[in-house]
C-alpha cells in the first residue's frame, strides 16, 4: 500500500460530509466509507424519505458503528461542511444551479462522469463548459469546486470484505487550500491516496478515463482502479 498523502496541517476531523445523490451506488459507497473513518455524513436525495431509508440500512449495516442521516439534497448541502456531488450527469446542472445559495463558501467535489453508452460500450460524452466539474464551477461561482473520486468502484466501497481500496484519488481544483482538503478526505479511505491532478481545466480527461475503465473492468472482469507511480 502506498503512504497516504494528507497535506500536512489538514484536519478534517468534525467536518460533516454530505453526498448529494447519496442513494445511489457511487454515493452510498462513499458515504459508507467516510462514515467508517469516523465522520458524520449526511446522504442527500430528490426524496427525504429514501435518504433516510438508506441512511438506516447503512447504520444497520455496520451495527450502529456509523453517523450517518438522511434529508434532501437542499438539506444535505445546508448542513455539509463538504459537500460531495454524486448526482447522474443529466440532472447534475439543475441540482446545483438551484443550490447555489446553500453550498456558497462550501468545498464542493464533483465525482459526476459525463457518459454515454451504446452497443460499443461506454464513451465520454462533450460537455459545452469542458468537463463537469467546469459546468460545477460555472453555476456555482461562489462555492470551492474541485474534482475528485471519478475512479472508486462503487462496488469495491460497498463490499464489506474490502477493507483496503488500493488505488490514488486524483484531485483537481483551482484552489489549493480545497483540493489539500479533498486530498485528506481521500485519505480517510484505507488504501486510498489523494494526489494532486492539476487544475479544473484538466477534469475532462479524468472523467472520460472512467469510460476507459469500465471497459477495463468489463474485458477483466476487475473493478480496475489508476494508480500514480513515482510519488
Amino acid at each position: 500500500m502506498s503512504e497516504q498523502s494528507t497535506p500536512e496541517g489538514v484536519d478534517i476531523a468534525g467536518q460533516t460530509i454530505a453526498v448529494l445523490g447519496g442513494t445511489g451506488d457511487q454515493g452510498r459507497g462513499l458515504a459508507r466509507r467516510f462514515a467508517l473513518a469516523g465522520q458524520t455524513v449526511i446522504i442527500g436525495s430528490r426524496s427525504a424519505d429514501r435518504a433516510a431509508s438508506v441512511a438506516k440500512e447503512l447504520v444497520d449495516a455496520e451495527d450502529a458503528r456509523v453517523d450517518v442521516r438522511g434529508l434532501d439534497n437542499a438539506a444535505a448541502a445546508a448542513e455539509g461542511d463538504i459537500v460531495i456531488v454524486a448526482v447522474p450527469w443529466e440532472g447534475h446542472r439543475d441540482l446545483l444551479a438551484g443550490l447555489a445559495d446553500e453550498l456558497a463558501d462550501k468545498i464542493v467535489v464533483d465525482c459526476v462522469n459525463p457518459l454515454g453508452f451504446d452497443k460499443r460500450g461506454p464513451f465520454a460524452l462533450d460537455v459545452p463548459e469542458g468537463s463537469a466539474a467546469q459546468q460545477a464551477a460555472e453555476v456555482l461561482p461562489r462555492s470551492r469546486v474541485t474534482a475528485a473520486f471519478h475512479h472508486v468502484s462503487a462496488v469495491v466501497l460497498l463490499d464489506p470484505e474490502v477493507s483496503e481500496v488500493e488505488l490514488d484519488v486524483l484531485v483537481l481544483g483551482e484552489d489549493r487550500a480545497a483540493t489539500d482538503v479533498v486530498r485528506a478526505l481521500a485519505d480517510l479511505i484505507p488504501g486510498v491516496r489523494g494526489v494532486f491532478g492539476g487544475r479544473l481545466r484538466n477534469a475532462h480527461q479524468v472523467e472520460a478515463l472512467t469510460a476507459n475503465l469500465i471497459a477495463v473492468n468489463r474485458r477483466y472482469k476487475t473493478h480496475a482502479g489508476v494508480r500514480v507511480t513515482g510519488l
